[in-house]
């Protein structure tokens, strides 16, 4: 693959000796590159070791981890005097921070011609339609494979950026023909921060309160967005997430179930074997077991493949990476926790360079595959990893050769998801005449014959080669194989927007356009009387309501048709087809004046009271999609704010109260009657999930009330069809049956005072995904209510409809709420009776803003499961229910499972303890 090894002129010049190396050379099927030495330690020493630049070392006897700035400009110096490596910024944090990173390989594969022309050669084997098996031949015998290390997705877990920056001297300088092999067959990419805001702030999320782990298929973030886009220029064969857990130990894969079935057989092998290459060059106490608790590693726990937002399943599905996930105890010395990350670090990039040319022919075959499944509408299988799981819910008998995006309602949020799609370059066409389906699946679990997809509407073909990642992004259902949840159960994307759409077997040839840039923008000019309109019916179209608005620009709305529309001299014509074209919305010009009820923008306050986490959750959901997306300016108001009846509070025109974990966010009696008189003078008050339902109902502000789960109810992020109260203004836009995601949230009895704008129907027409027990129970409940007090309302959301900025319906009924005009909503025309407040009550925090710890168990193997729960907590409810006992675990601060300091723990003893757990939800 070489002509000339650049290792001997290196060491023809000097070389440094590090004892603080602590690796063991590995045995390479490849030929060893001439000049190159058997000595570990050897390294050029123009490029600065860790020592010289920090003054320490990195790993064993590292005294302490690196700041933001150290790694930065260290990335920036080996870059410097190394000809190994290209260095660069793959993005830009939420502040404006850099995230740097290496490009890592022979000195004559790392000009940017030469990079291109490797990436090129790699992304060819994306697609086999154009390529062939002569010349995919040549690019596997000939190509180096692509393997990624990134580090500190979670900012509060840094050692695997520390790691990076190791593995990043050792390949950047190192002599030994270990090194040469690495060099020889791989193209590395070090990324050693993903998250410098996190990081230096000790914290999990970014800047804007999200969890970048969550954020992959989204994109939403700035530091994600750019990632994406560089695994696009450089397509992975293998990705490592480093991360960090608590306690003392280290786990990669083999992972936990459940796997999503449209990950490929090829990466779920190469997955397990890098284990296994990990567990040889583990070190430190070896597998945890027995005695050995500490300092070891262990597999098949915790760390799933499943939800679509990973550091792991995203590579996989969409790239056909092997993705892995890295997991290091923080209460570890630094030095251990370091060391540990660089020696599995190490191994892997070991094991791709021993494996290259196996793994990219396997690469191609993937793509093969995919083309041929989606030729022939076939799903992959469900399966199961741990050798104790057996399939409980295969995947069904069905065959999908197409899905279709209706265009008749909501078509900026449309065209969002195909730019999404395209974005991971799926090909979607556009439809040039109307097709007849004969046997259509309709999302919701509904069918139709012979049903007419309209011209206009977006053809997404599956005889593709991003076959697998259509699936797993758009599939109706995830088809979870076993009843262990990490994250959440469903994020199929048409029923987060919310968007119509039909899928079938049958095959088609429809008349289409292969779509190359977003459609929307100006599609017909205005006189200068006239005025430009559009449907405000869509997150887009909401979207660009509050840019318009923030411009100056005079919008009115239509209360009955939800159409806004504005005079054409207000803005320039040119400015609005850009600013509408880059959402997606398609406006029109006429020659009639505007219409409507003219829009105001909110005057938004943003509780950060008592319960609220301002460094997650909905309340960054709130500052991301109302603030930067919107570009409202928020304002906090505290707990003594509202207790008070300061300016702060009272002068606001709007209120949002996010999730939290109190039922009455710290208000007194004379508070709760401030936050009613407050809304009564005409302010709206938005209450998302528990603390924003509860803290209305305690200022007598609901006539709702929350009805209690049953014993063994679980609601794991899934999707459920919802009737709307189409009538009321915070309803304008919407269908007449919509989806609501719902992610064990509180349950609420209808209003008897104001509108049920969303409720879950009670007959046949009841429907949910993703995975569910005893979700019957929500039937005639309500979802959104919006409350008349005097002037004002009170909108309440049980569930929370900025989850993650990607519940793209939820974000327009947001939108709706802060719009509509004051008084009693049009639907009622009727006083709303005076409510007294309820007397404030604490419930039960058994889950913070996210969930409890759930294990479910048989009656019979209660006592042995109490046995060892108790070694841990004192805590556990117990509830029995058809057979089994359901053992709820407080999780009052919301976290998750990598998170939580013993829940890992927890599962893998009752594991060892031989107890079938029949579900678990952590």
């Amino acid at each position: 693959m070489r002509s000339r090894s650049p290792y001997g002129k290196a060491l023809g010049v000097a070389v440094l000796v590090s004892a603080a190396l602590t690796l063991a050379p590995t045995t390479s099927a490849q030929a060893e590159p001439a000049d190159c030495t058997t000595d570990a330690n050897a390294h050029v020493t123009t490029v600065p070791s860790p020592e010289q630049f920090f003054g320490f070392p990195l790993g064993a006897g590292q005294p302490r981890i690196l700041t933001t700035e150290e790694i930065k400009n260290y990335v920036q110096a080996v870059g410097g005097a190394s000809n190994r490596v290209r260095t660069g910024t793959m993005a830009h944090s939420v502040s404006g921070q850099e995230l740097p990173y290496a490009i890592v390989s022979d000195p004559d594969r790392v000009s940017d011609a030469r990079l291109k022309k490797i990436a090129d050669d790699i992304d060819s084997l994306r697609d086999p339609r154009t390529l062939g098996d002569t010349k995919a031949a040549r690019i596997t015998a000939d190509s180096p494979a692509i393997v990624w290390i990134a580090g500190n997705v979670h900012g509060g877990e840094k050692s695997g950026a520390d790691a990076a920056l190791k593995t990043l001297y050792e390949l950047a300088s190192g002599l030994s023909c270990d090194v040469a092999e690495r060099n020889d067959n791989l193209i590395t990419i070090i990324v050693p921060t993903q998250n410098p805001d996190g990081r230096d702030a000790s914290r999990r999320q970014n800047d804007f309160g999200f969890d970048l782990n969550r954020d992959w298929f989204a994109r939403t973030q700035p530091e994600t967005d750019g990632k994406i886009e560089m695994l696009r220029k450089y397509p992975p064969q293998v990705f490592v997430d480093a991360h960090e857990m608590g306690g003392r130990q280290y786990f990669f894969p083999p992972n936990a179930d459940p796997i999503h079935h449209e990950i490929a057989d090829q990466p779920v092998d190469w997955i397990n074997r890098i284990g296994a290459a990990n567990a040889a060059g583990f070190g430190f106490n070896g597998a945890c077991g027995g005695a050995v608790t500490t300092e070891c590693y262990f597999n098949y726990a915790t760390y799933d493949m499943f939800y679509m937002g990973y550091g792991d399943t995203v590579p996989a599905t969409g790239f056909g990476a092997a993705g892995m996930t890295y997991e290091k105890g923080s209460t570890s010395a630094v030095q251990d926790r370091v060391q540990q990350q660089f020696n599995t670090q190490w191994a892997t990039v070991g094991w791709a360079s021993d494996n290259r040319h196996e793994i990219l022919s396997g690469y191609y075959s993937i793509w093969k595959t995919a083309l041929a499944e989606g030729a022939a509408g076939t799903l992959q299988p469900n399966q199961v990893v741990q050798p104790t799981n057996t399939v409980q819910f295969p995947v069904p008998d069905i065959t999908i050769r197409s899905y279709f995006l209706l265009p008749g309602r909501q078509i900026g949020d449309v065209r969002r998801l195909v730019e999404r799609l395209r974005g991971m370059d799926v090909e979607v066409y556009r439809l040039k005449k109307p097709v007849t389906v004969p046997s259509a699946r309709i999302f919701g679990g509904r069918t139709a014959s012979d049903l007419e997809v309209p011209e206009g509407a977006y053809w997404i073909p599956m005889n593709q080669p991003q076959k697998h990642w259509i699936q797993a992004l758009i599939g109706e259902d995830p088809y979870t194989p076993f009843p262990y949840f990490y994250d959440v159960s469903s994020w199929s994307n048409p029923l987060l927007m919310g968007v119509d759409t039909v899928y079938t077997g049958d095959e088609l040839s429809p008349k289409a356009d292969l779509v190359r840039k977003m459609d929307g923008g100006v599609a017909s000019g205005a006189s200068k009387k006239g005025s430009y309109s559009y449907p405000m019916d869509s997150a887009a179209a909401s979207e660009l309501t509050f840019k318009l608005l923030a411009q100056g620009v005079p919008l009115s709305r239509d209360l009955a048709t939800g159409v806004v529309s504005l005079p054409t001299v207000a803005v320039d014509r040119h400015a609005l087809d850009e600013l509408a074209t880059s959402l997606g919305v398609t406006v029109t010009g006429s020659g009639a004046a505007p219409s409507g009820t003219a829009l105001r923008t909110p005057d938004v306050g943003l509780f950060n009271g008592t319960g609220i986490s301002t460094t997650s959750g909905s309340y960054g959901e709130a500052r991301y999609v109302l603030g930067a997306r919107w570009g409202l300016n928020l304002k906090p108001v505290t707990t003594a704010d509202i207790n008070g009846n300061t300016p702060a509070f009272t002068e606001r025109t709007a209120l949002v109260v996010p999730d939290g974990s109190s039922s009455t966010g710290g208000l007194t009696a004379q508070g709760l009657a401030n936050l009613k008189q407050w809304v009564a003078a005409g302010g709206t008050y938005l209450g998302l999930r528990n603390e924003g339902t509860r803290v209305a109902r305690a200022a007598g502000l609901t006539s709702t009330t929350e009805k209690a789960k049953p014993t063994g109810y679980q609601v794991i992020g899934s999707h459920f069809r919802v009737d709307t109260a189409t009538a009321d203004p915070v309803a304008l836009g919407r269908p007449a049956e919509d989806f609501q995601f719902n992610n064990g949230d509180p349950i609420l009895n209808p209003s008897t005072t104001g509108v049920n704008v969303l409720t879950y129907p009670t007959d046949g027409r009841f429907w949910s995904n993703g995975y569910t027990v005893g979700s019957d129970t929500l039937k005639g409940t309500a979802a959104l209510v919006n409350e008349p007090t005097g002037a004002g309302h009170a909108v309440l959301f049980a569930y929370n409809p900025l989850f993650r900025a990607y519940n793209e319906n939820g974000i327009h009924l947001v939108a709706n709420a802060l719009l509509q005009p004051t008084g009693t909503p049009g639907a009622q025309q009727r006083s709303a009776r005076a409510l007294p407040p309820a007397e404030p009550e604490e419930l039960p925090n058994l889950g913070g803003d996210w969930r409890p710890i759930v294990i479910q168990v048989a009656d019979a193997d209660l006592a042995r499961t109490q046995a060892v729960v108790e070694r841990y907590t004192d805590t556990a409810q117990i509830a029995s229910a058809d057979g089994s006992t359901y053992l709820t675990i407080p999780n009052p601060e919301g976290l998750s499972a990598d998170e939580h300091p013993y829940v890992r723990d927890l599962i893998r003893d009752l594991g060892v303890a031989g107890i079938p757990l029949r579900s678990v939800v952590a």
